[in-house]
């Protein structure tokens, strides 16, 4: 259909009081048999379907605004509007509007707006459709006006009969020209009564008197009536404000003197609404609904016209990104858009798909990207709010531009490492900054909103992407803070403990805290990227040591991390955690925290009652042969008993499943279940390092699973007493505090992305009870690192390993692992 005069935009009136918009189509009166009238009906220009059916009722109140919407209520609460493209169209439509009602077109509302009690109040009078009489427009008549004014707020139909009265009179210019005169005259009273009766008559809530109000001919002084409540001892200068201070910037000169005057007017209207007019009471709320919509049609108009005059909007785009444009200039260019992206939150979901895409086709994620990276914060704030709002209505799309941006870039240069850099480096004390652009990053790494087409998979796609080029940004502050010569101090144990380097600036604080939120999410959304990236970069051992910080927040952060990690019951998560000795720093907090009953007890508690409820065997096993000592005089609440409760009956379940198996069967299949699964988890890992590079936890040629805890404890117990006297040299020696002294390997090279192995010293919490009962809190154990052949590091080192790796070629038993 070609015939733009009926073409229109349906709008309904939410509960909000704003306009939604259901859609564009053309529309043409007819008469429908089934609603047996004449009725308006609305058909999709898109496909044809109907929009709107609506039977003009001949009691039904049609009001005809701003030259181009038509505004009716089609039943309690449920308000329309039609909003033409043409004034031609709109005419045609209330002509026949007017023809049904039987009205004459000239008037601006076809029906007197009256609520039921009304009705049968005046359904016995006489005729009173006459309008009211308005005093004469005199200075000594203003008090009586504005009493007249107040008195008909609360009736609608004498607001309508007022309003009407008002527009056929040209009344509200002869009031301002008294205005002007009470003024010169400096008559304090009239000024008092004129606020009363402008303030009244934008309570009546008319289009038609609005259109006169906000012209530019009257605007500054329905603003200046204002100025004078009496309620306050000086009036206040708005004007002075709107004429003086508000400056018009225009970035690029707009040549449609038309547009120019509705901006002027829109930002005037908004400002009366915004600050001069007091917030509207519980019985008020409604008086100003049309002006609300006066604002809304205007801001979508500007809009729309913007975005249609596409040299304007190419032209601010290349003065943009041109390095030869001055700070200021760009401050304003920046501010504009920001402004601009701010009004298109007016548009419909459709109009505002095609205005963002309209951005995006004119460059505005590459003009992003530079304005993001500049030294101004002010130019900064206003760039993240702008990509703010792109984020907002399309992450595929910011995705879309990164992915491809990344084939022809750096690194550095990348769209999302400006944002993690302009996060990371957030000035302000509090990083508001670094939160808002927190929660874009979330957004973008979310799979929730990554699509799946059957071309290509967004989420598999960008998770690449990110965890290879942007990941090691966003972990940096956090590998920096906790790097290898502070992990060392780390493992201080008693009086010194404390003296542990942890971020005691509570910016940094703040956000590693943000990072770690962040890296929590990850972990639930993200299963291989970020196991992959937590064991290569043994990040999980990283995230502890901030166990130790001042901040408890960030404490909480760390443990939050690994609670996530332990949710998700993951055995080669389990094996990482046990095999690095993880719970130790968890332990060693809970310890240090004492007897106070604080969140950071409680998050400790409820983490290893995660485990006992959830009967993670290996984690179990690995708690109480390593830490029960240390935990067992925590009786207020029952976990740790509960975990020793559980460790033991599995150990009673799988003696009695030994005790019913022949031995010679018993020990044949411990050896091929153990070596199955090692062969399964090495070549696990080996896939990771030719992915990544050399995993942090590497395999370990004769450890056993956790998760198979009874089968090794059974195990060990079954060749104990067989190696007794031969590994009594190598059993752990007790020092002279009467601790255990253990020795644990760990790699930690890809940590640091070196090739070698790392010495890393860890503490296992075993103390034994001392005499009175109670347990010695921490015990200092030395560890040591041996480089093996390969990448394959043990987790226990014996002084005699080498003179029996022959012996153990030849020999079916294999020594038990005690530190496992």
């Amino acid at each position: 259909m070609s015939d733009t005069r009926r073409r229109v935009k349906v709008y309904t009136l939410n509960e909000d009081r704003q306009w939604d918009d259901r859609g564009t189509g053309h529309v043409s009166s007819t008469y429908v048999e089934e609603l047996k009238g004449m009725s308006l009906l609305v058909r999709a220009e898109s496909d044809g379907s109907l929009l709107l059916e609506s039977k003009i009722n001949p009691n039904t109140a049609y009001q005809k605004q701003q030259d181009t919407l038509i505004v009716w209520s089609e039943a309690e609460n449920y308000d329309l509007a039609l909003s033409f493209q043409e004034k031609a169209g709109c005419d045609e439509i209330w002509e026949k509007i007017c023809q049904v009602q039987g009205k004459d077109p000239s008037v601006e509302v076809t029906q007197d707006l009256i609520d039921e009690s009304e009705e049968e109040r005046f359904e016995e009078m006489p005729e009173t459709s006459h309008l009211i009489d308005l005093p004469t427009c005199e200075l000594n008549k203003l008090e009586e006006i504005a009493d007249l004014v107040t008195s008909v707020l609360s009736s609608p139909i004498r607001r309508e009969k007022l309003a009407l009265a008002l527009e056929n009179e040209g009344y509200i210019k002869k009031l301002l020209q008294l205005f002007q005169a009470c003024e010169n005259l400096e008559n304090t009273e009239g000024l008092h009564h004129l606020y009363e009766i402008i303030r009244g008559i934008l309570f009546l809530n008319k289009a038609t008197l609005f259109e006169v109000m906000f012209s530019d001919e009257c605007i500054m002084d329905v603003v200046g009536c204002l100025e004078y409540d009496p309620a306050l001892a000086q009036p206040k200068r708005h004007r002075e404000f709107l004429t003086k201070t508000a400056k018009f910037k225009e970035v690029i000169p707009i040549t449609d003197s038309e547009l120019r005057q509705k901006i002027h007017q829109t930002y005037r209207v908004q400002y009366i609404q915004d600050i001069i007019l007091p917030t509207p009471s519980v019985f008020e709320e409604n008086f100003l609904s049309t002006l609300t919509s006066f604002i809304f049609f205007n801001k979508v108009e500007i809009v729309s016209m913007l975005q249609e005059d596409e040299k304007f909007l190419s032209e601010v785009f290349a003065q943009l990104t041109d390095e030869a444009t001055d700070d200021d200039k760009r401050r304003e260019l920046v501010n504009f858009f920001k402004e601009f992206c701010a009004f298109s939150q007016t548009l419909q979901p459709q109009n505002r798909d095609a205005f963002f895409k309209t951005l995006a086709k004119l460059g505005i994620l590459p003009a992003l990207e530079i304005v993001m990276g500049m030294d101004d914060l002010q130019v900064r704030s206003a760039a993240t709010d702008i990509f703010s709002y792109l984020v907002e209505f399309s992450p595929s799309m910011v995705r879309e531009f990164v992915m491809q941006e990344a084939q022809q870039s750096d690194d550095d240069i990348l769209l999302i490492n400006v944002v993690i850099e302009q996060m990371i480096c957030d000035s302000d004390p509090e990083l508001g900054g670094a939160v808002q652009l927190m929660g874009l990053l979330r957004t973008l790494i979310d799979p929730e909103n990554m699509l799946a087409t059957n071309n290509k998979t967004e989420k598999s796609e960008f998770l690449n992407f990110f965890y290879n080029h942007c990941m090691h940004v966003l972990t940096a502050p956090l590998l920096t803070n906790t790097s290898e010569d502070k992990c060392e101090n780390d493992n201080i144990v008693g009086p010194n403990k404390n003296s542990t380097i942890c971020p005691d600036n509570y910016q940094t604080a703040q956000l590693l805290a943000l990072i770690l939120e962040l890296l929590t999410f990850c972990v639930e959304h993200h299963t291989y990227h970020i196991k992959n990236y937590i064991m290569n970069k043994d990040l999980l051992r990283r995230v502890l040591v901030l166990m130790n910080s001042k901040h408890t927040f960030l404490a909480l952060c760390a443990l939050r991390f690994m609670r996530r990690i332990i949710g998700l019951k993951d055995e080669f998560y389990n094996r990482y955690i046990t095999k690095g000795n993880l719970f130790e720093p968890v332990i060693n907090a809970l310890l240090d925290n004492g007897t106070r009953y604080n969140l950071l007890n409680s998050a400790v508690i409820e983490l290893f009652e995660f485990i006992r409820v959830e009967d993670i065997k290996s984690l179990t096993a690995h708690i109480v042969e390593n830490f029960y000592k240390a935990l067992e005089s925590i009786e207020y609440v029952q976990t740790f008993k509960g975990l020793k409760t559980k460790y033991e009956q599995e150990k009673d379940r799988q003696n009695q499943k030994l005790n019913s198996v022949p031995s010679i069967l018993r020990s044949n299949r411990f050896r091929r279940d153990a070596k199955a699964l090692e062969e399964d988890e090495e070549l696990w890992f080996n896939e990771d390092e030719e992915e990544e590079g050399k995993a942090v936890v590497a395999p370990v040629e004769k450890s056993k699973p956790e998760d198979d805890f009874p089968d090794s404890y059974e195990k060990f117990m079954e060749t104990k007493k067989a190696k007794e006297s031969e590994d009594k040299e190598n059993l752990p020696k007790r020092t002279s505090s009467g601790s255990f002294k253990f020795t644990f390997s760990h790699s930690t090279s890809a940590a640091n992305g070196a090739n070698s192995t790392n010495n890393k010293s860890v503490v296992a919490q075993t103390p034994p009870a001392t005499s009175n009962g109670s347990s010695s809190k921490t015990t200092n154990l030395a560890t040591s690192v041996t480089a093996t052949k390969g990448s394959l590091v043990g987790l226990v080192d014996y002084p005699d390993d080498e003179e029996e790796d022959e012996e153990e070629e030849t020999s079916p038993r294999k020594r038990p692992r005690l530190g496992s």
